[in-house]
């Protein structure tokens, strides 16, 4: 009777895992996540803006790059405001379909990131190996189509994940994350056979895993190959500089999905360090990013560099 009665109405209440937070530090932690989201959402914000407003900023890199500061946002205020919420109030509950949401929402940032930085490093690869063929390649129509397959693509493989996951019985209202995800919703369900879900979430994580490493490997390779080959120096380091920022972040990312499949195989990691690991991935990233393409991409620096100017001399 709870299966049936959970599956008919979509919209039960659920219990969500919470952080073991010392009542003295909730809220210095609160204050922390409540600065680290109104500079991610400045910050990206901003760049956002200046990709938007500011000409010299109007070429096929910034168009494809515009998607990285807006999945950023998508990334960290799916999941930061709700936690700092539960975070202050001790409450954890979360409705079914929002818990949906938020997790179609964070999958979608995940996959977002590795298509982004695939389309990125091919932008790169075409302007650097390929320079005198750099307009007629990436015309507004490749552009176009590559920004469209890039969320096409992402949000396809996600619907399919969870709607295989919405087809099995649910009987549990216990989530055991700090967040929802397609995993965490899976553990609901009670009778059915999830075989289809585990293949198909295999599939999509080598997938786009593989596939964002191959790609970025081979642009970043030949890259290399021809910045060695040129014979001036200005010009290798120029070529250098303009694929480091996308270089640093996707280590970012890397580095920060294997520390949170470690801290799950580790016997001796507790639960607030597991949950620390998962969480970091959706907030740290939204957070750096900015700064890192701030600082290394000199385009970005420039454009809000005469921002300011002009905002200044208005302002005298």
């Amino acid at each position: 009777m709870e299966v049936q009665f959970l599956n008919n109405t979509f919209s039960f209440n659920l219990k969500i895992d919470k952080f073991d937070i010392p009542a003295e530090a909730v809220y210095p932690v609160f204050f922390i996540g409540v600065f680290m989201y109104v500079f991610s959402v400045l910050s990206n914000g901003t760049m956002l803006a200046l990709i938007v407003t500011q000409r010299s900023l109007h070429k096929p890199m910034f168009y494809i790059f515009f998607s990285l500061p807006l999945t950023d946002l998508v990334g960290i205020t799916c999941s930061l405001p709700r936690l700092l919420v539960d975070i202050i109030t001790q409450t954890n509950n979360i409705y079914y379909p929002t818990c949906v949401l938020q997790g179609f929402l964070i999958h979608l940032y995940g996959g977002s990131i590795c298509l982004n930085m695939m389309a990125m490093s091919f932008d790169r690869y075409i302007a650097i190996c390929k320079p005198l063929r750099y307009n007629s390649i990436m015309s507004p129509l490749i552009v176009s189509c590559i920004i469209a397959l890039v969320w096409g693509l992402d949000i396809a493989l996600i619907l399919v994940l969870f709607a295989l996951q919405a087809r099995l019985p649910k009987c549990k209202t216990f989530i055991a994350n700090v967040y929802c995800n397609n995993p965490s919703l899976l553990q609901l369900t009670c009778g059915g056979d999830s075989t289809v879900n585990n293949v198909y979430g295999l599939f999509i994580t080598g997938f786009l895993q593989i596939g964002s490493v191959s790609v970025q490997l081979l642009s970043y390779v030949q890259i290399l190959i021809t910045c060695i080959s040129r014979s001036q120096p200005d010009a290798r380091i120029k070529a250098i500089n303009t694929c480091l920022a996308q270089i640093i972040t996707y280590f970012i990312f890397v580095t920060v999905s294997a520390f949170n499949i470690i801290s799950y195989r580790l016997e001796n990691a507790s639960s607030n360090t597991q949950k620390i690991c998962s969480i970091v991935m959706f907030t740290f990233l939204p957070v750096v990013n900015p700064v890192i393409y701030g600082i290394k991409t000199r385009d970005i620096r420039n454009a809000l560099f005469v921002v300011v100017k002009k905002h200044k001399v208005t302002c005298s």
